[in-house]
Formats: structure tokens, sequence, C-alpha cells
């Protein structure tokens, strides 16, 4: 440490540091590198914990490597063996890192946290429980820190169903501009005029190929109508059929120059992939404009994140999001991503495989399942009849006669209900504080992991909260314990200036 100081040992980054499982990250990422060819790769701690911080802190890669720079507890989290002031990585190197950890390596890593997590809560309640004074009023005895909602009791039955599983899905929205179909039109027919001018460029008989119409007669076309507020639908069509026409051109252009020798090859690789997509436009709205339909398979609402799609949710802010759908189930109070798709699908046929990934981390059914009403189809309900499983939502046939029984009915429903509500609190966090409200990261491999990214660092944080939580605990213990000890007040007074120590040992 610079100026002769030294680290607190109950920071964040420094608890984070015990949680994350560097070993089982070392055997994921050591085996996409040779150990023979190409430059040294960068520790595994640093790629993954880089990533973490970003996640953690809503930063930019930029703004990453500074903190790295400035941040001692950062450094110590990283495993720098001590302070540096120097650069770690260039900030481009975060586009590489994204890439070397998938979606499902991310997953696998959450679930190690987790159960680590679990363990280091176990073994805080085990130690407290041999410091508990003779009336058994210890801080491991409340309620507060009671883990039966947690971690599933080890004396459980075999084959019981235990805990609550909460799913639910939402959209994380693409860094994208809100698109319509004469917008996207406009940009291809500006992207087609770019890739013809740079074709022509390669020789002087080329220029024969180029499109006969005023460029800038065609941006004011296009202006006369997007800038108004409300344009009529006619008026509507008919720019969008214009600025087609105006596209429709622009490709045959290229396919004269392609024929009179014209190479694609000396394109970078950007503006050929762009060329797909306005081909593809191209072809999309052509079927749109002639039909009458208005919704195509895999339709284009970006010409540079061609992977985004138009997501329904019937929202009162939004009706229509643009980004990946994801699937979310909170198993006993720890959220876990389950699905990540970028194409429209109904969440309500993921509840068997997330009622079967939770028998398979736990070793048993849920009792409950807490969904929305869009899960409670007539599948679901037959399967979670078979397996024991009580399926959140109102019961079919005719309410009982008994007013008891119907009131306990109705009691049960609404705690459900209430229980519910913690998924919905997990994506109101991951989207206010994760970064899920607006995804930056424009590949789709990259996309991937800062999604799954957030959900890990939310699992860590919560575990992270829980140990505070016995931290807190066990000092006002101690407290209370000291005014009730007069004789030996002296020697409880050094427990109680060492409670967080002593707490951060166990």
């Amino acid at each position: 440490m610079p100026f002769g100081g030294t680290l607190d040992p109950e920071n964040r980054w420094v608890l984070l540091s015990a949680l994350m499982p560097w070993e089982e990250l070392e055997e994921t990422y050591a085996p996409q590198f040779s150990p023979t060819v190409g430059a040294p790769a960068k520790p595994v701690r640093l790629a993954f914990g880089a990533l973490f911080i970003k996640q953690r802190l809503g930063l930019t890669d930029e703004e990453i490597v500074h903190q790295i720079r400035e941040n001692a507890y950062i450094q110590f989290f990283l495993g720098f063996a001590g302070y540096s002031n120097k650069a770690p990585f260039d900030p481009s190197m975060m586009v590489h890192f994204r890439k070397r950890f998938s979606d499902d390596d991310l997953r696998r890593i959450n679930e190690l946290v987790v159960q680590r997590g679990k363990e280091m809560l176990l073994e805080a309640i085990v130690d407290d429980s041999d410091v508990d004074d003779s009336d058994g009023q210890g801080p491991g005895s409340g309620d507060q820190l009671s883990l039966d909602d947690l971690v599933k009791p080890a004396d459980w039955p075999e084959g019981k169903n235990w805990g609550t599983l909460s799913v639910d899905a939402s959209c994380t929205p693409a860094d994208i501009t809100y698109p319509t179909d004469l917008k996207l039109l406009n940009e291809a027919r500006e992207t087609t005029d770019r890739i013809i001018d740079d074709l022509c460029r390669q020789s002087r008989g080329f220029g024969g190929h180029r499109h006969r119409y005023d460029r800038g007669k065609a941006r004011a076309h296009f202006l006369n109508v997007a800038k108004q507020k409300k344009p009529r639908r006619r008026k509507l069509k008919a720019a969008v059929r214009r600025q087609l026409s105006y596209l429709q051109r622009n490709l045959e252009a290229i396919d004269a120059l392609i024929a009179a020798g014209a190479r694609l090859s000396a394109l970078k690789a950007h503006w050929w992939q762009k060329l797909l997509a306005c081909s593809e436009l191209h072809r999309q709205q052509t079927i749109l404009i002639n039909s009458d339909t208005r919704s195509i398979p895999h339709r284009l609402v970006n010409l540079v994140q061609r992977h985004v799609r138009p997501i329904v949710r019937g929202k009162a802010r939004t009706a229509v999001e643009f980004g990946a759908k994801i699937s979310v189930s909170v198993q006993n109070g720890f959220p876990f991503l389950h699905r990540i798709s970028w194409d429209a699908y109904n969440e309500g046929d993921d509840l068997i495989a997330q009622a079967e990934k939770y028998k398979q981390d736990n070793g048993c059914y849920p009792e409950r399942i807490c969904a929305d009403r869009i899960y409670i189809n007539t599948k679901n309900r037959h399967y979670c009849k078979r397996k024991g499983i009580r399926l959140s939502g109102k019961r079919l046939g005719r309410p009982p006669k008994d007013p008891q029984i119907n009131a306990a009915q109705k009691q049960q429903l609404s705690a459900d209900q209430r229980r519910r509500n913690e998924v919905e609190g997990v994506f109101g966090s991951g989207k206010r504080k994760y970064s899920l409200k607006l995804i930056m990261a424009r590949l789709i491999h990259g996309a991937e992991t800062s999604i799954s990214m957030a959900f890990l660092v939310m699992c860590a944080e919560k575990i992270l909260r829980l140990l505070r939580l016995f931290i807190v605990l066990i000092s006002a213990w101690l407290n209370s314990l000291l005014r009730h000890c007069g004789p030996w007040a002296r020697s409880l007074n050094l427990l109680v200036s060492d409670a967080s120590n002593l707490a951060v040992l166990t």
C-alpha cells in the first residue's frame, strides 16, 4: 500500500475475494490457450475480476482501467501482489475477456458462488454456536440469522419437497434507437451509397454503373415525413415505398459493379456485414409492403446488431422492447439465469425445466412454485400435481362451500403472490443497479456475458449482505453481554473491540 497503509479486512472487495471460486475459474479459462504458441495470456483472476467490477459498478471499459490503477482494494480483489499505478491492460481487452467466458460457464460459476456462500454462512453459524452463552441467547439463536429458508436442513427427509421457486421472464433492452421501417430503409440507403462509392474508387470505368437519383432529394423525402409527429398512414406508406425503391436501385447498382469486376473483398468486414443486412431488410420490407400482414419472422430492427429482435411485452410504458428475452428463477432467495433468447417465446414452457434444475441443485423438488398467470396452464398444473408441488394461482372449479377453507385458500394465494414479488425485485435491482436496463455490448456474445454476469453479481451481493448481517448481530450480542457482566467488563471490552475481526475469521 502507498503511504504505509494497510487494507481493511471488512472491505467488500476483500470479502468478495474470499467468495469467488478462483480455482474453478482457472480450470475453465486455461484450456483456451496454448502453453507454447502466442503471448502469455492475462490471468483468469484479472479477466473475470474486471468483468465483475464492470458489472457491479456500471463502468465503461476505459473507466475500469482507471479504477484498477487508483483503487488498492480492487487490485487486491484482482490478485495483485502489491499496489501498482500502471495500467494492467488496454481497455480493448475487455472485448476479449467477454468472449472467453460463455453463458454456460458463467451460470456454473454462479452456482459455485452461491454454494460457497452458503458454506460460509453455515460455518459462521456453527462457529457462533460455540460462543453462545449459557441461556442460549447468542446471535445465532435469533430469527434474523435463520438459514432454513436459504439452505436445506441436513436432517430433511429424502424425497420430501422443500423450498420455494419463483419464476418469471423479462426483456433486457439493447442500446439501439427505436426502429421504424422508414428510418431503417433510409439508413440502408445511406449505407449502400457508401458501399457504391467505395466500389467505384477501385477503377475509373466503374462510375458508369452508379445510380441515377439525387441523394439530397432522397434525404429530403425522408425528413419530410420523419419530422412529422403523427404522419398519416397513406403518406407514411408512400414514403416507405419511395425509400424502398431507392434501396433497390442501389442493390442493383452493386450487382452491376460486381459483374463489371468490382471486388467486395476490398470492403471492410463491417460494411460487408451491413450490406448483407441491407439485402435482408429489402426482402423483408418488400414482403411487408405488398401484403396485409405487419409481422415477419426474424425481423431486422438494426443493421449493426442484427441479432436483436422485437419482444412484445404489453407493459404500460413500452408495449414492445428490443433486446434479449430472459427467463429467471429465484431459488430460495438466490436468483439464477435460466435462459437467454433473442427471439420471442412463451415463458410458460420453461417451468418444467426450471423445476427439474431445482431438483438437480437441491436433491428434491420445491414445495411451491410462485409464478405469473402465463405459467399456470394445464400442462404445468398436471406436472406440479404429479410431483407434489403447489403451484401458485387460483384453483380450478368452484370455490369450496366451507368459509374457513375458502378463507385459508385465499390467504395462501395472497402469500404466494407476495412471495412472487422477489423475482420482480430481482428485475428491478438488476435494471437499476447492474446495467440490465440497457445492454451496451454490441456483439451477441458480449451481450450474453453482460446479462449472465449481472445475475452472478446479484448473488454475490446477497451473500455479502448476509455476512454483514452476521457481523452486525454478533457485535450487538457482545455489546448486550458486556452491559450485563460487571465483574468481567474489562475482559469483555477486548472482545467487543475485536468483534468484527472475529466475524471475518469465522
